[in-house]
């Protein structure tokens, strides 16, 4: 009796453990299997190719071109001598604001003063010779008409008298050229504007002509300022006297300055292939600076093409290539033919409609028939600024 007691609990005791290990494998069995799901979601969805996406730009929309210039006065001259001496003072500085006419320094010129007083001291002398010679040729001629002398003595003293003249008159004008060198002494500003540069000091040497590598001083009218640009041929017809601008610099962020195409080169240069464009820029603040770096920004007429952003091309070797995204987020690979090129944006000539999503910045890895997802950003239209 206690046998069949014992094997009975056995028995029980046999099953709970088969049911507890049943269980437990049931259990580690439902936990890998939800693990590897999780985990597959979790792969899949980390492995999933998120991209931004932007539509091709109406035809019908005007673009930007952005060029490199570099800012300069309206007029910029160097200011060199035209007398020779020594520097006596200078009255003008770099920075300096200068009215046409306003003194910038001042020549010592004692050779050119000696010149002038000897210059008079000739004129003094051809001035006696004269009013010897007239009176001499007045008293033969009275002579001649008392037949006390031959014509041929009173045409010589004519011919000396007309000498007399001539000399007197060399001797004015040498006297003049003289006096207007002694001027020159007086550096004066031909037209307003801003000293830029200063190369002489007191006392320093002054030749006369010098030209710009010895220039005394610079002086650049800073309102208006110019900008010349050199547009590529393929924009050139592009560009008309009269557009409006916007320039920009770097350092002064957040800032953009208007101006005006007012005159063109009407030709390409052969050498560059490009066309000079001037453009007038008003800065009456002095803000910006001659000799700064600047980008111009010019908008053109529109071409009638339609553009994409220049980051939505694929470059291969079998050609260029867009990636479009269908309505089943597969990608399709487009064969395209690009035109123009405006830095941001760039024109396509056939291979893209305006309904089409273009990928951004495309993986060189992406291939025909990939799944991407669009990222949840508001898609943009590709050439506008």
């Amino acid at each position: 009796m206690a046998d069949e007691r014992t094997l009975r609990r056995a028995k029980i005791l046999t099953i709970a453990v088969l049911a507890l290990l049943v269980l437990a494998g049931g259990r580690t069995v439902f936990s890998r299997i939800s693990n590897a799901k999780a985990l597959e979601a979790g792969t899949a969805e980390r492995s999933k190719l998120y991209v931004r996406v932007a539509a091709p730009n109406a035809a019908s929309d005007g673009l930007t071109l952005s060029l490199p210039g570099t800012l300069q006065g309206f007029v910029q001259a160097p200011i060199s001598a035209r007398a020779s001496g020594y520097l006596k003072k200078w009255h003008k500085d770099i920075g300096s604001r200068v009215q046409a006419g306003d003194l910038l320094a001042e020549i010592e010129t004692p050779e050119i003063e000696q010149q002038l007083s000897q210059a008079m001291a000739a004129r003094q002398q051809a001035a006696s010779s004269l009013d010897l010679a007239r009176s001499t040729f007045e008293r033969w001629e009275l002579l001649r008409k008392k037949d006390a002398v031959s014509q041929q003595e009173v045409d010589e003293r004519r011919s000396a008298d007309a000498q007399a003249r001539a000399n007197l008159a060399a001797a004015d004008a040498n006297v003049e050229r003289l006096k207007q060198t002694e001027n020159f002494k007086r550096v004066l500003a031909p037209f307003s504007g801003v000293i830029t540069r200063r190369n002489v000091d007191v006392g320093d040497l002054i030749d006369a002509g010098g030209g710009a590598g010895r220039a005394l001083f610079v002086l650049a009218q800073t309102d208006p300022l110019r900008v010349y640009v050199n547009v590529p041929q393929s924009y050139a017809q592009l560009v008309k006297r009269g557009q409006q601008v916007t320039v920009t610099q770097t350092e002064l962020r957040g800032q953009g300055f208007k101006g005006e195409i007012v005159r063109t080169s009407a030709s390409i240069d052969a050498t560059t292939r490009t066309m000079q464009v001037e453009i007038s820029l008003p800065n009456k603040d002095g803000t910006l600076l001659p000799g700064a770096f600047v980008q111009v920004a010019l908008p053109l007429q529109p071409s009638g093409v339609t553009t994409i952003p220049t980051n939505a091309l694929l470059i291969r070797a079998e050609g260029p290539r867009v990636a479009a995204v269908g309505a089943d987020n597969k990608v399709s690979l487009r064969a395209v033919r690009v035109g123009r090129n405006y830095g941001e944006a760039i024109e396509v000539l056939d291979g893209v409609t305006e309904s089409d999503r273009l990928i951004l910045n495309p993986p060189d890895s992406l291939n025909e028939g990939d799944e991407v997802a669009v990222a949840p950003t508001e898609e943009k239209k590709g050439a506008k600024k």
